[in-house]
């Protein structure tokens, strides 16, 4: 039988959608993400201020060692300690922003591993997979393990599910 979760947050009143997949299983072959929801919050993405109202909607365990502000984006907070985030105003004109997922691709990523497949999933992987560019970029310009070498684009690559730290 299927979950059914409702979403009542600043963003998203009444939302409802299922959960057809077991948590962290099942990822379509081309998504291979190296980082969990939980540890991407743990690790510290979008100056902290990503999801702090919407706890109820995703397990306890992800939100107790997670780096967050609910008073204002602090891009301290961020793994690398800068900030690599475009507002969600560029997101939405730019057409990235599917409105079953208003807070954009990390929204949508926490749904999936959770076990929600939707309409979005192939443009959202495709999405994923072409951030792999940046991962190459970096791969190409830092020597492994050179953390101050383009800092803003490890973060980017964090928001994103890819481990930036074992380049």
């Amino acid at each position: 039988m299927m979950k059914r979760v409702i979403v009542n947050d600043l963003m998203q009143q009444g939302y409802t959608y299922e959960l057809s997949e077991p948590v962290g299983k099942n990822f379509d072959a081309n998504f291979k993400p190296e980082l969990t929801p939980k540890e991407i919050l743990e690790l510290g993405v979008f100056g902290g201020k990503y999801m702090t109202d919407c706890k109820d909607e995703f397990p306890d365990d992800w939100f107790e060692n997670a780096k967050l502000n609910h008073e204002f984006h602090d891009p301290k907070l961020n793994c690398f300690g800068v900030n690599a985030s475009q507002s969600l105003r560029v997101w939405r004109e730019k057409g990235w922003i599917h409105e079953d997922d208003p807070r954009g691709w990390f929204q949508w990523y926490c749904r999936y591993y959770m076990g929600r497949r939707h309409e979005d999933d192939e443009r959202q992987i495709k999405r994923w997979v072409n951030m792999r560019r940046h991962t190459s970029q970096i791969k190409k310009a830092c020597i492994q393990g050179d953390f101050d070498c383009h800092r803003k684009q490890r973060q980017a690559v964090l928001h994103w599910a890819y481990d930036s730290r074992k380049i």
